[in-house]
């Protein structure tokens, strides 16, 4: 009797080890995620595929009901699981009771965007990315540039942030409304853009022109650098022209994300004067 006992022990202990082993494997593998509640309504309204939905068990407090409610209508598998499983799939520690997990976010490509500009008989309005590393930072923009009715951003494969689960959060689910091109070099895409007619416009501290003075009309493409450095040497010599924001106090520069939203609203401005 001893002796089972301590096999059944061993037994169990095992067990429990090797469900661990599986917990850690198989829920840190989940790279692509969608955490929040607003992020994962936008995407139950989006197109996009969605693998399953994590919801803590015991919550049914406010949008929780609706999240469950429109996965149903969209046969989303729903999981109930203790509050500790989403804290350890979680990225931005911030899951409010709901987790859902995607495939990896789709990226289109530079055409899928000019395309989309002429399906709604508008000047495209894109916006480039050049260097933005911040996460929070690209979420913010994404944000920005969607309700503005920006037509598509497009990032570099290098030294600029990807679309995850922050990402996701930080932008309320606006990444699941607007298409986000990745591509492998923006000096080239540029070309490409003004081949296609667009005017591309820098923003750049030195700049002579004010950003209000300048014709954000048409079909055109801003661009944002880095938050350090600003646009690379040679992203800013292919600029059709350079513009900046006005600095009166003692820093000299503005958060991306801040200068983005001033820029993209001023075009809006314009181009709802035409």
């Amino acid at each position: 009797m001893k002796s089972n006992f301590k096999e059944n022990k061993n037994y169990r202990k095992d067990k429990f080890k090797e469900s661990k082993n599986d917990f850690n494997n198989n829920e840190n593998s989940y790279d692509d995620i969608v955490e929040g509640r607003n992020s994962v309504i936008e995407l139950l309204n989006s197109d996009r595929d969605i693998n399953k939905i994590f919801v803590q068990s015991g919550e049914r407090h406010g949008s929780i009901n609706k999240i469950i409610a429109i996965a149903k209508e969209n046969k989303v598998i729903i999981k109930e699981v203790e509050k500790s499983k989403l804290d350890f799939i979680s990225k931005t520690k911030n899951h409010q009771g709901v987790i859902a997990i995607v495939p990896p976010f789709n990226y289109c490509e530079v055409e899928d965007i000019l395309e989309f500009a002429k399906s709604k008989g508008e000047d495209a309005f894109v916006l480039i990315l050049d260097g933005i590393e911040d996460p929070h930072n690209l979420g913010s923009i994404i944000r920005t540039a969607e309700t503005a009715g920006v037509h598509g951003i497009i990032i570099p494969k290098r030294r600029n942030a990807t679309v995850n689960s922050t990402v996701s959060k930080v932008s309320a689910g606006a990444v699941e409304h607007i298409k986000i091109a990745r591509v492998n070099n923006i000096t080239d895409t540029i070309r490409k853009l003004k081949e296609n007619g667009l005017w591309v416009i820098g923003t750049d501290m030195d700049a002579k022109t004010y950003y209000y003075n300048q014709d954000l009309k048409g079909n055109i493409a801003i661009i944002i650098g880095s938050e350090g450095y600003g646009m690379s040497r040679l992203v800013k010599e292919n600029s059709d022209m350079l513009v900046k924001i006005p600095m009166k106090g003692k820093i000299t520069s503005l958060n991306a994300s801040v200068s983005a939203g001033i820029i993209i609203y001023e075009a809006v401005k314009q181009r709802n004067k035409q």
